[in-house]
């Protein structure tokens, strides 16, 4: 070390003007590493060269000694102490010193240490300025592995200053696919494309370059071939003493996968954005300032806001003109801000003021430190359901408090004079005589309402009048032009009623009884809401008004369901009671026809719920339709129905509820969409099964359940020997949880493989219970009741757990298993801790996320937990592939895997099984195949069991099969065998 001022002594003696001074400093800051510390040696600060050069993090350092930068046989010597010594002197040291890395390793630094005294003369702290040269240190072995290692790893190639290629490594040639001697000598520019080559941007770029301007970044090359390389590197100007470039050293490697995965990403967010834009659905994404960044087509077709009116407000500027709305936006970003997510009902008012109900879920995006970056917003058009519930919850609470039917009907036109202001809502009363009475018109002038009282009805009274007469609504959009008013404008125009529209109000055997009117104070037509307030509203008025006139529509209301209008469980169970009394009485039977649906939630699911409440209907109706006048039809609860059959032949029954199953079956449009509905039913017998409809009910809801069991859409008797196997499911419930603790499962693997080349694709997963008692159970069994009994979660994560530990035993082994694959449940996509569970056994076993691939069915897709999407959309940033197991066996197929991140779908074996020998099956195998080969995604076709199925599908262009034909599901170390002979065949084929 030396003792002697630095070229810092020399800048401050020669006191150069501050800003020349700063702008020094600051090129130092920029080019070298520089280090503060206090005298008792605590690091003060460092700068970002400093930290890169050691590889330490800022808050590893501040704080701590200067020592532990330090080789500790260094700290533990002399030399440290007089390093100080001379520091405390105001001695500036410089020259070679020798630190320790984050990591331990050594690096030699070429440095100055300028002591700051305080007037006493008293050591306050120490800049320290720094360059790393180790390597110009004679450590030769050192430099050497650098050397090698970079020549291994990255691709380098020398230029001369003039652009001409002086050497190239391997990696280098390699990649361009040239050979040395065609390659040195050359000018640079041939590995560029053309145009670019010969471009001002080139010719900047070497002018540049040749000024001691460093260069990184992806540059556009050309291969031998005339391939596109993107060549990740950094261009490094070698200059001479004088500043003049020697030559020219670029360094770098082959970025070309990554690009194109990046434009594959590109298209891939294109067409969410298309996925995103075909939902009806309204949905805007907004910024950590609270505006909109984005909006799909569905917020246009909603709200009829364009683009231009959207981007950059914020969403409270949208609404200013309903303050309401504005405060209830207020509130949600103050949600969003907590990290808290928000969901609202709100009626709001599109961009031309019509009325709509939506419900809005808002999602906050966070950044690692929890700040609002990003909302998302999904809005959902309610304004259906939500008129029926608005109006209904006022008018049906004001009957339970026995209000009368004036205050009924007021509180109606209120609430609808409340949601459309643009509206006076009027409700008439017709009499046995066709005279019109007021029921309601709180916002019609008094003298108005007892004009129109006691006017006999007829085609020219008004419109009103009209439409009581005719039993259609009438529509008299200028009250002053239309002739149906000529005995009346001058009752109306004077008040400002210009228009009006009248709707008859119906009982329920279609005589008219009233009128619902709306009046406005311009001329005009009704608009789309106004017509679902008075859908809505017809009903409320027909109910009370019948209600004045007999309590009977209360006991309605009690105990009928308000859905399908049959009777609900406590009437049924009032009226099958008495039916069954009836038929001890008369030593008769009863027969109770329990009915489920089949598939009703993916009804539900895929067309919505007003399709599953129309398809409800539907059945009601059919049901209806087959009964007697002596029969019971009911509604238990959702998709369930009972039908009660008394009076009936003995030896005629199973006819008649094949008759009923059949007219069930028959196919139903709804809403346009075609279906073809079907029903397990159960059926029990008094006195055969039961005395009392509870039992029958109960024994009717087994032989139900085993009729679904063989398959579904057929009926099933009740027998004790059901009775007995419902006692055995409790069993094996009980059975299943023990063996879940005591490790009686066992996981067999069924191999899938490559048609193309016949080379092994994977295993699949298999669970089996193999009881000391009761033999083997099959999946068939023990599946559903897991499912049922709330197990499925835990046996799936067993699965799992048992399948990657397989997995990392055999490649420990040797043993050549390229994936395995696992069937989880719906109930395990609920788990949000799912892709952390995952995650934890990939990281025990030593897996990659592409050794295993989670398969899921169509239910789990249309699940309506919330947790669902979140937990399958996190799985999938593990890099873990989802795969469709049975597909084509549900509703939705198509529509979730536009949305949903699969990598596999799985033909279900019942195509495999019929596509040799129905054509149209085999269309439809084809067809799936097309689909998958059009969205990259790999065809595993499942139950191939013969070779005839084997080749259709080579033919067809399947990517993967698997089955019986290949090998059954095997043990562990069958499967090793299995391996074994399998890779034997191919090595020697013949």
């Amino acid at each position: 070390m030396h003792s002697h001022e630095p070229f810092i002594g020399d800048l401050k003696h020669r006191q150069l003007p501050s800003d020349e001074q700063e702008a020094l400093l600051a090129a130092l800051s920029r080019s070298m590493a520089m280090l503060e510390f206090t005298a008792d040696g605590t690091l003060r600060d460092v700068n970002d060269n400093f930290l890169n050069l050691l590889g330490y993090r800022r808050e590893e350092l501040i704080g701590q000694h200067h020592s532990m930068l330090c080789d500790p046989t260094y700290v533990a010597t002399g030399h440290y102490e007089q390093f100080w010594q001379h520091l405390r002197a105001g001695d500036v040291i410089s020259g070679t010193l020798q630190r320790r890395r984050a990591d331990g390793s050594t690096l030699w630094l070429e440095a100055i240490c300028s002591p700051i005294l305080d007037a006493g003369g008293q050591l306050q702290k120490v800049i320290s300025v720094a360059a790393d040269i180790t390597a110009y240190i004679d450590d030769s072995r050192q430099s050497h592995s650098v050397l090698n290692a970079l020549n291994r790893s990255l691709g380098v190639v020398e230029l001369s200053a003039d652009g001409i290629i002086l050497s190239a490594n391997s990696n280098y040639l390699k990649t361009m696919e040239y050979l040395a001697h065609e390659l040195v000598g050359q000018p640079h520019r041939i590995l560029c494309p053309d145009d670019y080559a010969q471009s001002p941007e080139y010719a900047a770029f070497w002018r540049d370059v040749c000024h001691g301007r460093f260069f990184s970044g992806r540059f556009q090359r050309r291969a031998r071939n005339g391939r596109t390389v993107w060549w990740e590197a950094t261009y490094s100007p070698v200059l001479d003493a004088r500043g003049k470039p020697e030559k020219i050293i670029c360094i770098g490697a082959d970025a070309t996968y990554r690009v194109t995965r990046e434009v594959s990403d590109r298209e891939h967010l294109h067409l969410l954005s298309l996925g995103i834009n075909e939902t009806d659905n309204a949905v805007i994404i907004t910024d950590d300032s609270n505006r909109i960044v984005f909006h799909n087509i569905g917020f246009t077709r909603m709200l009829g806001f364009q683009a231009q009116q959207v981007i950059g407000k914020r969403p409270h500027e949208l609404f200013a003109a309903h303050p309401n709305f504005v405060k209830s936006i207020e509130r949600c970003h103050g949600e969003l801000l907590q990290g808290r997510s928000f969901h609202t009902e709100e009626l709001i008012h599109n961009m031309n003021d019509q009325p709509l109900w939506m419900s809005a879920v808002v999602n906050p995006i966070l950044d690692a430190s929890g700040k609002l970056i990003n909302a998302v917003c999904v809005m959902t058009d309610i304004t259906n359901t939500k008129v029926h519930e608005v109006l209904q919850y006022r008018v049906l609470n004001a009957m339970a408090r026995d209000s009368s039917l004036t205050e009924q009907m007021n509180l109606l036109c209120e609430e609808v004079e409340r949601v459309a202001p643009e509206v006076i809502a009027s409700i008439l009363r017709v009499d046995e005589q066709g005279r019109l009475h007021t029921l309601a018109g709180p916002s019609l002038p008094e003298i108005y309402n007892r004009a129109m009282d006691g006017v006999q009805i007829g085609a020219s009274v008004g419109a009103c009048g009209a439409a009581a007469f005719s039993g259609e609504p009438v529509v008299s959009a200028d009250i002053e032009s239309d002739p149906r008013w000529d005995d009346f404008r001058h009752l109306a125009l004077p008040h400002g009623l210009r228009a009006c529209w009248s709707t008859p109000i119906k009982s329920s055997d279609g005589k008219v009884i009233g009128t619902f009117a709306f009046y406005y104070r311009q001329p005009r037509s009704p608009s789309a809401f106004h017509h679902l307030l008075v859908d809505a509203g017809l009903h409320l008025c027909a109910l009370a008004i019948e209600r004045e006139a007999s309590r009977a529509r209360i006991h309605q209301l009690a105990f009928y369901d308000s859905l399908t209008g049959l009777p609900n469980r406590s009437l049924l169970l009032v009226q099958a009671g008495q039916a069954i009394a009836t038929a001890e009485r008369g030593r008769s039977t009863v027969a109770v026809m329990f009915i489920d649906l089949d598939r009703f939630k993916q009804v539900n699911d895929s067309l919505g719920h007003q399709a599953g409440d129309e398809l409800l209907r539907t059945v009601a109706t059919r049901l209806q339709s087959q009964a007697r006048r002596s029969d019971i039809v009911g509604r238990l609860s959702g998709d369930e129905f009972v039908v009660v059959l008394t009076q009936y032949d003995d030896n005629h029954l199973a006819e008649v509820v094949k008759r009923i199953q059949d007219r069930l079956s028959q196919p139903v449009h709804i809403n346009g969409t075609p279906l073809n509905p079907s029903a397990s039913i159960g059926v029990a017998l008094f006195p055969a099964n039961g005395n009392d409809i509870e039992t029958l009910l109960h024994r009717a809801d087994i032989a139900m359940y085993q009729a679904k069991a063989v398959n579904r859409g057929r009926f099933s008797f009740f027998s004790e020997e059901m009775n007995s196997m419902a006692q055995e499911r409790l069993a094996l419930e009980g059975a299943l949880r023990d063996a879940l603790r005591g490790g009686d499962f066992e996981l067999h693997y069924q191999p899938q493989i490559h048609l193309r080349d016949h080379r092994l694709h994977g295993v699949e997963a298999l669970a089996r219970w193999p009881h000391p008692q009761l033999g083997n159970i099959s999946p068939g069994r023990f599946i559903p009741i897991a499912e049922e009994s709330g197990l499925i979660g835990e046996l799936g994560k067993w699965a799992l757990e048992e399948a990657c530990f397989q997995l990392s035993d055999w490649r420990r082994r040797g043993i050549k298993v390229p994936s395995i694959s696992v069937n989880l449940s719906a109930t395990n996509f609920h788990d949000l801790e799912l892709p952390q569970f995952v995650s934890n056994l990939l990281q025990r076993y030593s897996l990659s996320p592409t050794d295993l691939t989670l398969e899921i069915t169509e239910t789990v897709l249309m699940d309506t937990n919330p947790s669902t999407n979140q937990t399958i959309a996190a799985v999938h940033a593990l890099g873990v592939p989802l795969a469709m197991d049975d597909f084509g066996t549900g509703y939705s197929s198509l529509g979730y895997l536009r949305k949903l991140p699969v990598g596999e779908l799985k033909l279900d074996q019942s195509f495999v099984r019929d596509m040799v020998k129905d054509e149209a099956v085999s269309a439809l195998t084809n067809a799936v195949i097309r689909i998958g080969e059009s969205l990259k995604l790999i065809v595993v076709a499942e139950g191939v069991e013969d070779a005839d199925q084997y080749e259709l599908l080579i033919k067809q262009g399947c990517d993967v099969a698997q089955g019986y034909y290949f090998s059954r599901p095997l043990t562990a170390d069958n499967l090793e065998i299995w391996i074994r002979d399998f890779m034997a065949g191919k090595e020697n084929p013949g």
